[in-house]
């Protein structure tokens, strides 16, 4: 088992496939003509397989594939049906633009959830925000894992000025529609032009859905990083990630593993460890592995406190969003 010192058991792994992504949005990329990895620094699919397989081996007992975005890989396909053999809980995050071509390989291989990054249910907003005409394809993939049965949660960055007068629009999506939106706090992260202005608060979520719809505080499992909220009358639901004014360090087991190799201990810690090349060399990745769960902060990364208001962005260490994996 993986614990670290404030007694916190880690069996959640998220792996990056890739830094690389088919969209541009701004608060996961620092700017259009972003330099992606080259290949040789990336992992491999046989050392993806390695290295999860010692996380299966420590505890681990679910994984999620994230980007950049995984399904742009070349060898995505290999590599989630190499997991799906490992027994866990294998599930992905996506933007949905590539989903078409992998929905056989997600049954294959065990996965029976998605979660799909969609800030906007405007196509011109779409194309504002990523840079990229795909909104089509999106909603239509949307409707593809929904007909086989997948479970689907759209994930939304609510940036005030840009997005959050769309709340409403996304909670009447689940009026007929059996998916949960999860409304996520906007995070500072390098090259995002976070500030507190842009934050829309989970107090301040709730209070513009509670203008127009009745909701019920749903149970939460015991890790869950959202508050989960039910819709009498409704076939979908709603969450809210609210890492920023509510978060829920004290509950984490959630290991980062980025495409380069690097292990987070948490989403904003400015230590990493170099389990690639540590793979590479012949050398023992469990010590690398435990000592970085034991270094794990308190909350949020060591670098910030729940004190939003009191953030400045700039003196926070950190990679892009894209370069983390989410």
């Amino acid at each position: 088992m993986l614990i670290d010192n404030h007694h916190r058991t880690h069996n959640y792994l998220r792996i990056s496939l890739t830094d690389n992504c088919n969209l541009r949005c701004f608060y996961c990329m620092p700017e259009e003509d972003y330099h992606f990895m080259p290949n040789q620094q990336l992992m491999q699919a046989d050392e993806i397989l390695k290295i999860a397989k010692l996380f299966v081996e420590q505890g681990v007992t679910k994984i999620r594939l994230t980007g950049g975005e995984p399904l742009v890989r070349k060898d995505a396909r290999e590599i989630i049906t190499a997991l799906g053999k490992l027994g866990v809980e294998l599930t992905i995050t996506t933007n949905a633009t590539r989903v078409e071509h992998f929905v056989d390989a997600f049954e294959e291989a065990g996965i029976r959830s998605v979660n799909i990054s969609l800030d906007t249910l405007q196509k011109e907003k779409f194309h504002l925000i990523t840079r990229r005409d795909q909104f089509d394809v999106v909603k239509q993939n949307i409707d593809t894992l929904l007909s086989r049965g997948f479970k689907v949660k759209i994930n939304v960055v609510v940036v005030k000025g840009l997005n959050d007068s769309e709340i409403l629009d996304f909670i009447e999506w689940t009026k007929n529609a059996s998916i949960q939106i999860r409304f996520i706090e906007f995070m500072p992260f390098d090259g995002n032009k976070w500030n507190r202005d842009k934050l829309v608060t989970l107090h301040e979520i709730l209070t513009i859905i509670n203008e127009k719809y009745s909701f019920i505080a749903a149970e939460n499992a015991a890790h869950d990083t959202s508050k989960n909220f039910t819709l009498p009358g409704h076939a979908g639901s709603f969450a809210i990630i609210s890492t920023m004014s509510v978060p829920f360090c004290n509950t984490c087991n959630r290991i980062r593993l980025t495409a380069d190799g690097k292990i987070k201990n948490c989403l904003f810690s400015e230590e990493e460890s170099d389990l690639l090349k540590a793979l590479r060399n012949d050398e023992e990745l469990l010590p690398l592995i435990e000592s970085s769960i034991k270094s794990k902060h308190k909350e949020l990364g060591g670098q910030f406190t729940k004190q939003f208001e009191l953030i400045d962005a700039d003196t926070i260490h950190n990679r892009s969003m894209i370069a983390i994996g989410g």
